[in-house]
């Protein structure tokens, strides 16, 4: 098909083929991707803006080509004359595809943006943090004592406040002289002294007093998602959280695949460093704006990220990540400047830290969640779940604390899946299946009523997220809809009509706006993609039971944005963690968010947790023999092996099966009962 060009678009993973000289509009629009436009494409809205990735996609199995989008043309030229277009983006409705090609739709190309879901939970903060107000009366110059204007001020330092040995980056060398002179050598001085016995340094300073507090960037950079909170260094408040989608999507939607573009494209690690630096900017003038707060007083950032994240945020090769041994280039704690990671505009000389690694492959994003969940301090037994496109796992107590990571991949977040998307308004988020009638019901992002309540109206249904597709798959399996191994049953099997043949396998339907809406549907392929995450989870999660030594454990914290949007029974339906009493499984919101933001505000919370990362022992998942075993036991719903006792108390799962014989009929097989 030598007329035909392979295209696929980021963050959704929807691809298809299209005809060689489609418009990247017109190519969104067959394929039905969620890329704006409101100008009929005449290149004047700039709705339509997308960014080509170049070069080897393994996980993709294409090569993009330089050629693989027609030449900028005479409008997108006039365009980025006139308003500007950032490096690298073609407007959609002019580019046209040439050859195979990925595409990514960034966020404010979007129609249904995602809502980022890994808001700031509600948490008293210890105060302590590194950077503190001070205000100063500095000697003026005079003829006979010929010392500059920063050694005079670091002695009124000395002499009003006891701050020896500071220092200056050259940045608040610059506004120096014209701030001590506008304030007639009063200023207020925003000095930062991390803790760690490095000589303290000014990063702000204002005219006269300045009575108003100092605010600090508390990041969780993930994978997938971005997510950031303004804090109050004054009281711990968070004052504004925002987010966007990780721009290394385009790249590949995990990380080895990230790695594999690293490897495969020279420069594409600088490329990546380069996208997500930009990305952390964009994140923190959309905070500053939201709560109003004046740039120059933002003093502080905190980052947690996992291994991939944060090599490539800190400009270094991620190569050596992808292979064994998985080694980090380093896994301290960092201190460094914030315009070095894309911060620049804040405070003058405003600082990060970047929360110490435990491992090739749990970052310090699990270090954070350590640090907010603390299980070293408990009697007993804690399992920490934090999944997004990898998962980072801890178990422990006061005597121990395991960890690892577990490649589940992107489908829990909605990518990959057949009507799949990231949460956003029109998403199917909560669906429930009656039992008998096999009927769904469900809540979209945006409405609070269920679609079977008049209140519901007539919204638009856009597709499935992460949280839908979970529930979907577990509410199936308990209606009878797909047996234990996986497999959707037949219309006959079944008893609905709901499941309609796909050749020789079947879909479950849930909701049909044909001709004008979309079609959302469970298909064969999205159990499998969901079996192969949570197997990946329940695998690892099992892997540090093995080492501990004990078969149940007594609670299980289920961290991120995934951990606020599914219920217990549903992860236990499907088998995502281990048996254990419902009431014990309990959500943490954005732990990694919150332990970033008690990194930011307390200097004795990144000593606890840079002396707690020595301490936790860290599970090889890619060496252990056990975790391939695990992985295919928990293949099955909840599991082929591992009783449920505690599951079994509260929900009864048909006992059906459908084999996999015929064709045309996805089984053909009859239901029968198991004994």
């Amino acid at each position: 098909m030598t007329d035909d060009a392979l295209v696929i678009f980021t963050p959704s993973g929807k691809r298809g083929r299209v005809a060689k000289g489609t418009s990247v509009l017109q190519a969104a629009r067959q394929l039905g991707v969620d890329l704006d436009s409101v100008c009929g494409g005449r290149g004047i809205c700039s709705k339509c803006q997308v960014s080509p990735g170049y070069g080897e996609f393994p996980k993709h199995g294409v090569h993009v080509g330089p050629d693989a989008l027609t030449q900028i043309n005479a409008v997108e030229e006039r365009y980025d004359r006139v308003r500007g277009l950032k490096p690298g983006r073609r407007l959609g409705c002019q580019a046209c595809i040439q050859g195979d090609v990925v595409l990514d739709v960034p966020p404010e190309s979007q129609v249904h943006r995602q809502v980022i879901r890994k808001s700031a939970s509600e948490r008293a903060m210890d105060m302590d943090p590194a950077t503190h107000a001070y205000y100063v009366e500095v000697a003026e110059p005079n003829m006979h004592e010929p010392s500059g204007d920063f050694q005079r001020l670091a002695d009124a330092l000395e002499t009003q406040w006891g701050i020896k040995g500071l220092t200056a980056d050259l940045q608040v060398m610059r506004v120096l002289q014209p701030v001590l002179r506008r304030g007639e050598w009063k200023v207020t001085v925003a000095v930062n002294d991390d803790g760690t016995g490095a000589l303290p340094r000014i990063v702000a300073l204002w005219p006269g007093l300045r009575d108003a507090p100092l605010y600090g960037l508390a990041i969780d950079l993930g994978s997938t998602t971005i997510a950031g909170h303004l804090v109050s260094l004054a009281d711990g408040r968070v004052l504004a959280s925002s987010g966007l989608m990780n721009p290394q999507i385009r790249f590949g939607e995990d990380l080895m695949s990230r790695v594999s573009y690293a490897m495969m494209n020279p420069g594409g690690d600088v490329e990546m460093t380069r996208v997500v630096r930009d990305a952390l900017g964009q994140l923190a003038a959309a905070l500053v704006a939201e709560s109003g707060v004046d740039a120059g007083a933002v003093v502080e950032a905190s980052v947690v990220c996992n291994p991939v994240m944060h090599h490539l945020l800190l400009g270094i090769d991620p190569v050596e990540l992808g292979q064994a041994p998985f080694a980090l280039a380093t896994g301290e704690a960092q201190n460094l400047a914030a315009a070095e990671i894309g911060l620049g505009d804040l405070a003058p000389a405003a600082r990060a830290y970047i929360l110490p690694l435990i491992a090739g492959h749990v970052g310090a994003d699990a270090a954070a969640v350590a640090l907010s969940e603390a299980p070293e301090t408990r009697e007993d037994l804690s399992l920490i779940v934090d999944v997004g496109t990898n998962a980072e796992i801890l178990l422990g107590n006061r005597t121990r604390v395991l960890a690892c990571s577990s490649p589940t991949g992107p489908a829990f977040e909605g990518a990959q899946i057949s009507s799949g998307q990231r949460a956003a308004p029109g998403a199917i988020e909560r669906i429930e299946i009656d039992p008998v009638t096999k009927e769904p019901r469900f809540r979209i992002i945006g409405n609070d009523h269920w679609s079977d309540a008049p209140e519901f109206g007539t919204p638009t249904i856009t597709g499935i997220c992460g949280s839908g597709i979970i529930e979907a798959v577990a509410e199936m399996r308990m209606a009878g809809i797909v047996d234990p191994s996986g497999l959707i049953g037949s219309a006959d099997q079944t008893g609905t009509a709901r499941c309609v043949s796909t050749g020789r396998t079947h879909e479950y339907v849930i909701h049909d706006g044909s001709p004008d809406g979309p079609r959302i549907t469970v298909t064969q392929g999205d159990i499998r993609a969901i079996q192969l995450a949570k197997s990946a989870l329940y695998a690892g999660a099992r892997l540090l039971m093995d080492e501990m030594g004990v078969d149940k454990v007594d609670r299980v914290v289920l961290a991120g944005a995934f951990g606020a949007h599914i219920s217990p029974k549903h992860a236990m339906v499907l088998g995502m963690i281990p048996d254990v009493v419902l009431d014990h499984v309990i959500s943490a919101g954005n732990a990694a968010g919150t332990g970033a933001r008690m990194a930011l505000c307390a200097r004795s919370a990144r000593r606890a947790i840079e002396a707690q990362v020595k301490r936790i022992d860290k599970i090889e998942t890619a060496i252990e023999p056990r975790f391939q075993e695990h992985f295919v036991a928990a293949n099955a719903m909840p599991h082929a092996s591992d009783p449920f006792p505690e599951l079994a108390k509260v929900v009864t799962l048909p006992e059906v099966s459908f084999n996999s014989g015929g064709s045309g009929d996805g089984g053909g097989g009859r239901r029968r009962r198991r004994g």
